[in-house]
């Protein structure tokens, strides 16, 4: 029997087959909000090339295997899968190919059925290894683009700290354990790295790399709100002013949040009906307020709802509310939310580790530089409500 024909023929069998059986998988969450074409990516043309080896004229010819699975880790880790979850594909594709050939595996010779199952199991240990090397090749790249990224950070931190002495002492606080993380981990990763052969790829150096990303991306983004306040305190930012959209830009921010309010089952509700048309500000410093503003409501609301509203007051002024049904903030913990390093403790237990306490130390900065104002009405266990009052034309100084 020609298995080679017969795998070719079946490729899209076994490719439904194998969709069908990832999408069921539990453990592979990633591929829930993609389409059947993402989920397949290149995995066709490994089975191609599996039926092409299947052939007695190409059985050492895995030049095709290392091409399509190579660029299957790659999309993979651009897609945010784990380890785990590419190993439980590849697992499927597995189970799904040999269920699909059995009846015929039945009529050849032990010999044949040796043959066959030894040459389709060694293209899938080949593709998963070739699989797992492009994805870790991504993920290094992303770490380097970090750690270039924080260079120069660093490089303009360094900088500005020299202009304001009074953050130091709690800003080497807060970058020592996550910096720590960083070069800990990096470095035990390189070190077990250089003693392995190119194609070894353990649990726990993902997990190394893992730790190092996520550690990363909170470094940059304390280093990000640190270096705004840093340059609103020494009077580096300068407004552009120009006619702007504020409905546009709210319902871009809600789409660039609305993933990580479905996963908390929020419902964010947006009411634009009495907004202005448009008004004269800075665009993008308008969008980090809202953006700070609604990333708070979701971090500090277990479920329920977050109302944002934009309306105009009279032809001088508009609103912008964020209303929220979370934990709610007590009123001495009001008195200081607006301060640097502040996080609110209400004894509730909120998964917060990425907040820096500097969101709304931001937004009282930067709505003071569009001449605006900000208050809360907030209640334990009810919910906040910010509201700033812009003016519909901000003054150029």
């Amino acid at each position: 029997m020609d298995f080679s024909q017969l795998l070719a023929a079946r490729i899209n069998n076994i490719l439904d087959k194998w969709v069908l059986a990832v999408r069921q998988d539990k453990q592979i969450d990633s591929v829930d909000d993609l389409s059947y074409r993402a989920i397949k990516d290149h995995i066709p043309d490994v089975l191609k090339a599996m039926a092409k080896l299947l052939s007695n004229s190409h059985n050492n010819d895995f030049e095709s295997i290392v091409t399509a699975s190579w660029q299957h880790g790659s999309i993979r880790a651009v897609q945010g899968f784990d380890p785990e979850e590419i190993a439980r594909e590849y697992h499927q594709l597995r189970l799904v190919i040999f269920d699909t050939i059995q009846p015929d595996l039945l009529q050849v010779t032990p010999l044949e059925i040796i043959r066959t199952t030894g040459l389709i199991n060694s293209v899938i240990d080949e593709a998963i290894a070739q699989c797992f090397h492009s994805y870790v090749a991504e993920r290094l790249i992303e770490l380097q683009n970090i750690h270039s990224a924080l260079i120069l950070h660093n490089q303009e931190l360094t900088r500005l700290i020299n202009a304001n002495q009074d953050n130091l002492s709690q800003l080497a606080h807060d970058l020592k354990h996550p910096l720590a993380s960083i070069i800990g981990y990096s470095d035990l990763f390189l070190r077990q790295h250089r003693k392995q052969s190119s194609n070894t790829h353990t649990q726990i150096n993902f997990e190394h790399i893992e730790r190092v990303l996520n550690n990363g991306r909170y470094l940059l983004r304390l280093i990000n709100n640190l270096l705004e306040i840093s340059r609103h305190d020494a009077g580096k930012i300068q407004i552009e002013l120009a006619p702007t959209n504020v409905c546009e830009i709210i319902n871009w921010v809600y789409q660039m949040f609305e993933p990580l309010a479905a996963e908390k089952n929020l419902l964010i509700s947006i009411d634009c009906q009495n907004a202005p048309a448009k008004v004269m500000t800075d665009g993008f410093h308008f969008q980090q307020i809202i953006i700070n503003l609604l990333s708070n409501a979701i971090r500090y609301t277990p479920s329920g709802t977050i109302n944002i509203i934009c309306r105009l007051l009279d032809e001088q002024t508009w609103q912008f509310v964020v209303a929220d049904s979370g934990i709610g903030i007590s009123p001495e913990n009001q008195q200081h939310i607006f301060e640097p390093y502040f996080r609110v403790n209400s004894g509730v237990q909120l998964n917060i580790a990425d907040s820096t306490g500097l969101g709304l130390a931001i937004v009282s900065r930067l709505v003071k530089l569009l001449q605006g104002e900000i208050e809360v009405v907030s209640q334990l266990g009810v919910g906040s409500t910010f509201t700033v009052t812009f003016p519909v034309q901000v003054e150029s100084k």
